[in-house]
């Protein structure tokens, strides 16, 4: 044993150089890369360990002190610069940064960045500055898989809120219909009257059954990943709508202008867009100008880019300057009405949305209100 060891060069290896390799040893193995900016001669080093994260073999990528700032992402690179020259003016006793860095093969990596100054000249400013590279890709991934699960609880749990309020609101309608005609039904003995109330009833009746239908579609397109269309004539659909509202058309005197050419259509889901039109029409007869009977005209616009549905009334008309901020929030009323609940808008709202649209208002107190729905006219 003695003899074999004899044999070997005798290295004089000093304490530095064997702290050193240590250190070098940890980083490597801990796929922690060390870099070091030298601010006198603006030159850089990249360790080996920053230059396996990117791929890359060039023994000389890093000598720039710009070769890692080249591969930054155009989205990070303003913070990355900021959160750096913060430290270098003393405004940061540390420098860290997250940051995309492209790599060799195109890919992107997320980087946490972490550095301090550790020499500094004789006029004070920063001279040498050295710090870490970590590839934390793997928890931005595992963050963003955390925030989408996220995204979609909230989105499924909307969804059912937003089912419930149909359910309440829109079978509301025909509670009061079916209640109405009843009492008319009890107060009258003319048996003509009879005969048509109960006409009324019917076909109220088949709404009513249409309905429970297109809310069991609702249920559908809400448990599936894809919000289900279909090639929807517009003004037939809204004729359909209008049946439903004959009773309190005809209580109110109420005139309704179709304006639609029965050739155009939407792709759309059918159970929303009656929602969507039922509510917006029951609220245009609803908040009638108590001076004049409702005249109601719905027309429409449309482009390559969007299909607007314009519906216009006589009505109270809305503050907007007092209101607008709040005209589409839940619970919100503005009109002193004991009817009036502050769903119909949020959820017209909310339908509307979910199919990529929008819907905006414009009223003048005493005059009017017009609302117009903007819908992608796609199979989407």
């Amino acid at each position: 044993m003695n003899s074999l060891r004899s044999g070997l060069p005798n290295f004089n290896i000093n304490s530095s150089l064997v702290d050193e390799l240590r250190w070098q040893l940890a980083l490597e193995y801990s796929a922690i890369g060390m870099w070091e900016y030298d601010a006198i001669s603006d030159r850089g080093y990249l360790s080996e360990g920053s230059k396996k994260i990117l791929g890359v073999s060039d023994p000389c990528f890093g000598n720039d002190a710009n070769s890692w700032i080249k591969r930054v992402h155009p989205d990070d690179i303003e913070k990355y610069l900021r959160d750096f020259q913060d430290h270098l003016k003393g405004l940061k006793p540390l420098y860290e940064n997250e940051h995309r860095v492209k790599c060799e093969d195109g890919s992107y990596k997320w980087i946490l960045d972490r550095g301090r100054i550790v020499e500094w000249d004789d006029n004070n400013d920063p001279k040498r500055v050295i710090g870490t590279h970590t590839d934390i890709t793997t928890q931005k991934k595992q963050e963003q898989s955390i925030n989408d699960a996220l995204i979609i609880a909230t989105e499924h749990n909307n969804k059912l809120k937003n089912f419930a309020y149909i359910v309440t609101h829109n079978l509301k309608q025909y509670t009061a219909n079916f209640e109405s005609l009843l009492e008319f039904y009890d107060d009258t003995e003319n048996i003509g009257e009879r005969k048509e109330i109960m006409d009324h009833l019917k076909t109220l009746s088949h709404s009513f059954t249409k309905t429970i239908a297109n809310l069991n579609d609702v249920v559908h397109v809400q448990n599936s990943k894809s919000k289900e269309v279909r090639k929807i004539y517009i003004a037939k659909e809204i004729n359909n709508i209008l049946k439903l509202l004959d009773f309190v058309i005809s209580e109110t005197n109420a005139t309704i202008h179709n304006n639609i050419n029965k050739r155009l259509f939407l792709y759309y889901n059918s159970s929303y867009f009656e929602s969507i039109i039922q509510n917006l029409l029951s609220n245009a007869i609803k908040y009638k100008h108590p001076d004049r009977d409702p005249v109601i005209s719905i027309d429409c616009s449309y482009d390559q880019q969007e299909f607007k549905l314009i519906i216009s009334d006589n009505g109270m008309g809305i503050d907007l300057d007092k209101f607008g901020n709040d005209i589409f929030g839940l619970y919100k009323t503005f009109h002193h009405n004991p009817d009036s609940e502050g769903v119909g808008l949020y959820l017209i709202k909310n339908q509307i949305e979910s199919f990529g649209g929008r819907i905006t208002v414009d009223s003048i107190v005493g005059v009017g209100t017009t609302f117009t729905i903007h819908a992608k006219n796609k199979r989407v």
